[in-house]
């Protein structure tokens, strides 16, 4: 069958939209992600002046009472510190893009190691609370919607805003006297019973144990990161919670709900398959932004249950003045949140296709 040539040329020129579309999508796509460098480069430089503006000093910190200005002025050359900020500041980036974020104050060991040895402590952390959170805080915004109108639906909603309004490190002080002290159920300090060790492999407690095959020291983690895991997901349940069901709520009021039922769809099905895809884009947003809070919130709940992971690390810096650390685990929190918000919109692009388009 032979096609007019006009209607092959209309042909040709949708082809070339389309595929010039998909190019500027993907171009669009990838200048989200590159324009988290410049901004990474940015909070970096913040933080490094932020140090040095500071009236901290860590030379009283490393040198002795005896100490003569002599003794001073060669430490300070030492650790670079006699040069001007900008000096300072492009060695400092040059190391760290080679993996060197310098040494500690206190004891001279290299920054790198001592983070990557305490990050996967946290990364636990954060992954066991955003599961308990994310279960909650669905499970919660689809049971008030399913008895929507009803006291189950008042019940969720009380029991929501009393938690969203406590802060976590309240809840988790909260959890230790009632949980841990009072019924004595779970404990609530260190990530092992005192009889306890496990061979560190990837430096994740549960997986390591799983690794040894020892049980006990598994089942002794999971207790132990029960009540901050907990405790954390009351930070990011509630409002998970509160965006979803009002998310579906008004998905319900569309005109494309009640088309629906006039197909004879199942509730369930349109539930499933129609307006929880529309209320999944604001939840999913939501989730990335409480996300990137619990990368900072864990630095309290560390120290509260005694984990050994970058929250403490970054709270025994700061005590000492310790410069290099300090940068280094700020710089550390900045690229996990810029990952966490990277993988946010991820998921955003693949859920709602128009996003792909500039």
């Amino acid at each position: 069958m032979l096609i007019p040539p006009a209607l092959s040329g209309q042909a040709s020129l949708g082809h070339l939209s389309a595929t010039a579309a998909r190019g500027l999508g993907a171009m669009s796509t990838l200048w989200r992600i590159l324009w988290r460098v410049p901004m990474l480069l940015f909070l970096a430089a913040i933080v490094f002046l932020v140090l040095r503006v500071l009236p901290a000093d860590p030379m009283g910190m490393l040198l002795p009472p005896s100490a003569t200005p002599a003794d001073v002025k060669a430490l300070t050359e030492a650790l670079g510190l006699d040069k001007p900020i900008p000096m300072q500041f492009g060695i400092w980036l040059g190391h760290a893009l080679h993996g060197d974020l310098g040494r500690t104050m206190q004891s001279g060991q290299a920054v790198t190691p001592l983070i990557l040895k305490a990050l996967p402590v946290t990364l636990q952390l954060i992954f066991c609370g955003l599961v308990l959170g994310v279960i909650f805080g669905i499970g919660g915004g689809l049971l008030a919607f399913r008895y929507r109108g009803t006291r189950i639906e008042r019940a969720v909603e009380v029991i929501n805003s009393i938690s969203i309004s406590v802060p976590e490190f309240l809840w988790a002080i909260l959890l230790i006297l009632g949980v841990g002290i009072g019924l004595q159920w779970l404990p609530f300090l260190g990530q092992l019973d005192a009889n306890l060790t496990v061979q560190p492999v990837t430096g994740f407690l549960l997986i390591d144990a799983i690794v040894a095959g020892d049980f006990a020291a598994w089942w002794s983690g999971v207790k132990h990161l029960a009540l901050p895991s907990f405790a954390l997901s009351l930070g990011i349940a509630p409002p998970l919670m509160r965006i979803l069901h009002s998310s579906l709520l008004e998905a319900y009021a569309e005109d494309y709900i009640a088309a629906a039922r006039l197909r004879g769809l199942s509730e369930n099905r349109i539930l499933v398959r129609h307006a929880l895809k529309n209320a999944a884009l604001p939840t999913v947003s939501m989730l990335g932004i409480q996300a990137s809070t619990v990368i900072g919130g864990t630095l309290l709940m560390e120290t509260i249950f005694g984990f050994p992971g970058i929250g403490s690390l970054m709270v025994n810096a700061i005590g000492a003045n310790d410069l290099p650390m300090i940068q280094g685990l700020a710089l550390t929190y900045a690229v996990a949140v810029q990952a966490v918000n990277m993988v946010t919109d991820a998921a955003l692009l693949l859920l709602n296709p128009r996003l792909r388009t500039p």
